[in-house]
């Protein structure tokens, strides 16, 4: 029988658990002297393959090249990153569960009306590691050559053209309902399960429009399937200069884009928030995972827990007039 790799992770984590349990392994008491001293896990709310996914591995691997200790990456998708983060929000603070924070976790205080825990004050924020700008493209029949053209074409046709996005709620969608709103328009929303089938229906021309992730639509860009118009994010991405920004073009203000932040349950020793934080800097710093996100467009951060926190206060805020602009409700 061969296991599939979410139930080997938990088989393996289980079994470290209850070795370090007999131990009696105590990252509270004993603080950050000898932490870590026993196997990780981090909790990523999607699903393998993604840069959410691939960032904590990366990460999780340096990591373990430093400590000796292995940090398995649990893969708990599901209710918009929802499910994996009360996981975490529930674990023991002794540092050993740590989370992979996404825009979703921000978005959802707004989307959700009751939920089981409260992202800011339930967690440490350890620190922002980097954030990924949207885009938005076009299918090359789309007689639009920048931001001002396509609203001067969604004026000319009025409810006619479709915007894809990654799902309801989803900052892709929020991105789309923030320009119709700015450019006062009116366009078609049509949602998707994940950037994979959205992508597929604009490159085919099935919709005209698509508001995404530069990691997902640049290689179409590249390669002439999709024409891009504007970058979301408040200052051009090194990856594609070329591409001017949404505020450029008239936007002013506009910004939005997805990033990826470590966390740690509320309540964990601040010494050992302190060695998480100076391993993760590190780790980000390395050439190697410095390259690879960088060529997908990532900008790296590295900020302290105080400014890590300040900015998901503002990104709550900013995400709630979002939502309450857009009417959406939960899929």
């Amino acid at each position: 029988m061969t296991l599939q790799p979410r139930v080997l992770s938990k088989i393996m984590f289980s079994a470290v658990a209850i070795m370090a349990a007999g131990m009696g392994a105590d990252a509270n008491a004993q603080g950050a002297g000898n932490y870590p001293n026993r196997a990780m896990r981090w909790v990523v709310g999607y699903t393998p393959g993604g840069t959410a996914d691939m960032l904590a591995r990366a990460v999780g691997a340096k990591f373990n090249e430093s400590w000796g200790q292995a940090v398995i990456v649990e893969n708990r998708p599901g209710a918009a990153t929802n499910i994996g983060t009360e996981i975490v929000a529930k674990s023991p603070p002794d540092g050993y569960t740590l989370f992979l924070g996404t825009v979703a976790n921000v978005i959802n205080p707004s989307l959700y009306p009751k939920m089981p825990f409260d992202f800011l004050k339930d967690f440490v924020h350890v620190t922002n590691m980097a954030s990924t700008p949207g885009m938005v493209v076009v299918h090359p029949s789309v007689p639009a050559k920048n931001a001002r053209d396509l609203v001067a074409l969604a004026k000319a046709r009025p409810g006619q053209l479709r915007h894809g996005s990654t799902g309801i709620g989803s900052p892709h969608h929020l991105a789309g309902e923030l320009f119709k709103y700015m450019a006062d328009v009116k366009m078609v929303h049509v949602p998707y399960k994940g950037a994979t089938p959205a992508i597929t229906d604009v490159v085919a021309g099935h919709i005209e429009i698509y508001f995404g992730a530069m990691v997902s639509t640049i290689p179409h860009v590249k390669n002439g399937r999709l024409r891009a118009l504007a970058m979301t994010s408040a200052k051009r991405s090194p990856a594609a200069p070329e591409i001017p920004t949404l505020q450029e073009q008239g936007f002013k203000g506009f910004e939005t884009g997805s990033w990826f932040g470590v966390h740690v349950p509320a309540g964990t020793p601040r010494d050992i928030v302190a060695k998480l934080h100076a391993e993760t800097l590190r780790a980000i710093g390395l050439p190697d995972i410095r390259n690879r996100m960088q060529a997908e467009g990532a900008e790296f951060i590295g900020d302290t827990p105080e400014q890590f926190t300040a900015y998901i206060r503002g990104e709550i805020e900013k995400w709630g007039k979002a939502v309450k602009l857009s009417g959406a409700k939960p899929e």
